[in-house]
């Protein structure tokens, strides 16, 4: 007879995470503490993949997504796969954090070497993307919340359905609807402006 182990190492994981994420809500602090090591040799490797150019960061954003994770723990479905739940936290802790670089980054632009042709298109253009990101704001709070979350989770956000779904504490399938008639009402309401 084959180990759990054996068959599938993705589910062993999930449900050893599983085990002792929630010894540690019990009370168990060695388990918790078990939970936490190992969580943070998978939240390395997910970010290491995605942080290439920035290895030196790695280290804070596993900090700050063990740091989410240890707060939300309250919040936690435990109907949802715990593993989905942590990614989609560490997910938002880099997207945080590419966001922040990118900022910083562009005030580090220098402003001397943009020619008076070139600064006029470049304003013109960070005009039209601060209107397009008012405008979607705009007609997304026209939705209903779950609709508006699941559309901005997977559309904007970039999770996976699973992802948002475990985010959103909803089933897959609610929130493929929620999206699919967020866009449909998205749709009628452009129609009905034009």
């Amino acid at each position: 007879m084959q180990r759990i182990s054996e068959v599938d190492p993705l589910r062993s994981t999930e449900l050893r995470l599983h085990a002792l994420f929630l010894q540690g809500l019990e009370g168990d602090a060695l388990a918790y503490r078990r939970f936490l090591q190992a969580t943070a040799t998978h939240l390395r490797a997910f970010l290491r993949r995605r942080l290439s150019r920035w290895p030196d960061e790695v280290e804070d954003l596993v900090q700050e997504s063990l740091l989410a994770i240890h707060n939300q723990r309250l919040s936690y479905d435990t109907g949802v796969p715990l593993t989905a739940w942590v990614y989609a936290i560490a997910r938002y802790k880099l997207v945080d954090w590419l966001r922040r670089h990118a900022r910083r980054d562009s005030l580090h632009d220098p402003l001397d070497e943009v020619s008076e042709g070139e600064s006029a298109l470049f304003s013109s253009a960070d005009e039209a993307a601060g209107d397009a990101r008012r405008d979607l704001a705009t007609l997304l709070a026209k939705l209903p919340d779950k609709q508006r979350d699941a559309i901005i989770h997977t559309k904007l956000d970039g999770l996976s359905v699973r992802e948002a779904a475990g985010l959103l504490r909803m089933s897959e399938a609610d929130i493929k609807v929620s999206v699919h008639r967020g866009l449909k009402a998205l749709a009628a309401i452009l129609k009905d402006a034009l």
